[in-house]
């Protein structure tokens, strides 16, 4: 069962974050570390080793030994971001993620610590972006 927990605004962030990267692989590389970061953290809701919106001051174990394993540094009240809703995707060199969310810490340091160049904009603000060509 999921549980859709809704944090209060009058309105929806519609959030593009794009790490433009300097290869494709790189590109996919980033994506393929949000998917492992993903899948482990609906493991951990799973077997109740996180609880959404109720961020830890630690990490499970089976988290520390992945962010470990990919090289990454998120902190343990930020493992919860990749539970939200969010569409990632690769267009050529970049990675392109949309949300509703303004929380997107994790994300930004996964895309940073790749080797990404980052744009994020609101979609409302800037509805002719075409990934950072508007």
């Amino acid at each position: 069962m999921k549980i859709w927990y809704q944090h209060g605004s009058e309105h929806s962030a519609n959030l593009v974050m794009i790490g433009h990267f300097e290869n494709a692989s790189d590109a996919t590389k980033a994506k393929e570390i949000i998917d492992a970061l993903t899948s482990q953290v609906a493991e951990d809701q799973s077997n109740g080793t996180l609880i959404v919106g109720s961020p830890s001051d630690r990490y499970g174990s089976a988290m520390l030994d992945l962010l470990g394993r990919l090289n990454v540094s998120i902190g343990p009240q930020e493992v919860e971001q990749f539970a939200y809703e969010v569409s990632v995707k690769i267009e050529g060199h970049d990675l392109v993620l949309t949300t509703e969310e303004l929380d997107i810490s994790a994300f930004l340091k996964v895309m940073f610590l790749k080797g990404a160049r980052i744009e994020v904009y609101s979609a409302h603000d800037y509805p002719d972006a075409a990934h950072g060509k508007g």
